[in-house]
């Protein structure tokens, strides 16, 4: 059993003792220290608060948990069901409420869940309001409605068509080109929320043809959920065949995007967001964003249409600041989060899906060739185990030393960039771990260039 608390959210395997596991205890604990620090915050004169879930199958008992505990502080709730998180996002600014509950464990295997907790604008919350929650949490400093002030539910499961809407109707997304296409698309969905809505979307762009797998939400993943190469060999076999145009693959709350090239071969989750910026500065040039961690591939296309890029901590929330703080038309994450303000300030696969499609019906090219077009990086991403008492944070700072004639960036752990490389140095959280991503033109030379790191810190810690 296995419960881990954060600054943006709880998550755990479901079973076993409060405190150890996701229990129902630890739902409502949380949830209240949620409501709490809402009530204390919020600018809204609203008293809703929106709740959405991904289809895993402890996703209706946790969400009627978490639905009972708002209404038993007093809120009312718009449950709008099965539901993407960057549904829930757009849900929580449409109806004026004063924050939303994704219940969804992302990429997490079946045995998880997670309550991921929004603010006002439909955004996730930052480090120091996650950690008021966390202490009210911990505290227990919350109190509990009266009988006379109780909150109420309603039902409202329009909010996938209404997000299909939005994305139909923003600028960049061509519907016409897209039909005109002729496109055949196939769609593993991993039996998560978004077997209903992708499909739906697909076909309201009018693409010729969907060939669903894994569409049924039944919280039954077909195979590991996170969208990564190893978990795709169904789809990416099925691609191999010639049956369809390109692939998409989403995780079971369906904010990240993958996608599969027509020869069966990844497109690389990377290149999802480089790609579809490629476009929206072709459109709307402007500055970019993406994380520490992100290809550097995303830097050269910004700068080839003449504009700016930034790099932020890794996480949505630091992303969505730096991209505000910088006014960025397109930004996101390399794991395949796509954030296109012209939308919302979240990471949404739906929007991903719209302006490839329209990015390869303008292009005439197949996918493959659009992913030659682009810079070519290869990304490997490591770790070095170190004991308890080691001081994680002085060996970051002597790496920085012995790099210090390279260019160094340490808002979040430490990053050298090298001429024709980078390598990525941050800790866990929660084990004395150092997680090392590196990246170079070929995945050997990544890979030779961790080996590098990971050889100087063990020299260090003997």
């Amino acid at each position: 059993m296995a419960l881990i608390k954060s600054i943006s959210g709880i998550r755990g395997t479901i079973g076993g003792a409060p405190g150890d596991g996701l229990s129902p205890l630890d739902i409502v604990k949380f949830t209240a220290a949620y409501a709490t620090f809402i009530r204390k915050t919020t600018t809204k004169d609203s008293n809703v608060i929106v709740v959405g879930r991904d289809a895993r199958l402890s996703g209706e008992m946790v969400s009627g948990i978490v639905v009972s505990t708002l209404c038993g502080m007093g809120f009312d709730v718009v449950n709008i069901g099965l539901a993407t998180t960057p549904t829930t996002e757009i849900a929580v600014t449409e109806e004026n409420a004063c924050g939303g509950i994704i219940i969804t464990a992302s990429h997490n295997p079946t045995q998880w869940n997670a309550l991921k907790l929004l603010n006002e604008e439909g955004e996730f919350l930052n480090d120091v309001q996650g950690k008021e929650v966390l202490k009210i949490a911990n505290d227990e400093s919350f109190d509990f409605a009266t009988v006379f002030e109780l909150g109420k539910e309603e039902k409202n499961t329009t909010y996938g068509r209404k997000h299909i809407e939005k994305v139909l109707e923003l600028d960049l997304v061509d519907k016409e080109a897209i039909q005109q296409a002729g496109l055949t698309v196939a769609v593993d969905a991993v039996n998560s929320v978004g077997g209903i809505v992708i499909p739906q979307l697909l076909k309201a762009l009018g693409v010729k043809e969907v060939i669903e797998l894994n569409c049924e939400a039944t919280g039954k993943f077909a195979h590991t959920p996170e969208p990564i190469p190893e978990n795709l060999t169904q789809i990416g076999n099925l691609m191999k065949e010639g049956k369809a145009d390109v692939g998409f693959v989403v995780d079971p709350d369906v904010d990240r995007l993958a996608i599969v090239m027509e020869n069966g071969e990844m497109f690389v989750e990377e290149y999802t967001l480089v790609s579809i910026a490629d476009y929206v500065l072709s459109k709307t040039p402007g500055s970019t964003v993406s994380n520490l961690s992100s290809s550097r591939a995303l830097k050269d296309v910004t700068e080839k249409h003449g504009c700016s890029y930034s790099a932020s901590a890794v996480g949505e929330v630091n992303v969505t600041t730096k991209m505000k703080a910088t006014n960025a038309v397109i930004g996101g994450e390399g794991n395949g989060g796509v954030i296109y303000p012209a939308s919302h300030y979240g990471r949404d696969a739906l929007v991903g899906v719209a302006l490839f499609l329209t990015l390869l019906a303008k292009s005439g090219k197949k996918v493959s060739e659009l992913k030659a077009g682009y810079p070519q990086y290869a990304i490997a991403k490591n770790k070095i185990e170190l004991t308890p008492d080691i001081d994680v944070d002085g060996i970051l700072k002597e790496v920085k030393k012995r790099f210090s004639n390279e260019k160094i960036t340490d808002i979040d752990g430490v990053k050298i960039d090298f001429p024709e490389s980078w390598v990525h140095l941050r800790k866990s959280n929660t084990e004395p771990i150092i997680r090392i991503y590196s990246e170079a033109s070929t995945l050997e030379e990544a890979e030779q260039l961790s080996e590098k790191i990971k050889t100087i810190i063990s020299e260090m810690c003997k």
